[in-house]
Formats: structure tokens, sequence, C-alpha cells
């Protein structure tokens, strides 16, 4: 376990279960050959992917506080 802020915790969970949705709606965007709409999906799950990778560095860099 490392040092996690309950922010950085929030960031990774709801990150993760939001990347499920933004892979379906991705999906369903491909099948329904809607490219706005996949499009719309990749660019928010890229924004997502970036986050959750900045809330593990963030646990990383910290050496105090209570294990996440």
């Amino acid at each position: 376990m490392v040092p996690a802020t309950p922010r950085d915790v929030v960031h990774i969970r709801v990150g993760s279960f939001a990347l499920v949705f933004l892979f379906a709606f991705a999906v369903l965007g491909l099948i329904a050959g809607a490219p706005v709409m996949v499009g719309i999906a990749v660019a928010l799950a890229v924004v997502t992917i970036v986050d959750i990778v900045l809330a593990v560095r963030r646990q990383k860099q910290r050496s105090d506080g209570e294990a996440g």
C-alpha cells in the first residue's frame, strides 16, 4: 500500500468506473455508425486516463498520510 489522500482514491475509482461506460458508448457509437459519439467517448476516455495517471503519481509522491 502507498500513502494516499481520499481525493486521489476517488479520482482513481470514479475514473475507472467512468472508463467502463465510455468504452460502452464508444462501442455503441461504432455499431450505430455515429462517429461523433465515438469521438466524444474517446476524448473523454483520454482525459479520464490522464486524470487517473496524475492521481497515481500524486499518491506515489506523498511520503505521509493514510494508506489508501
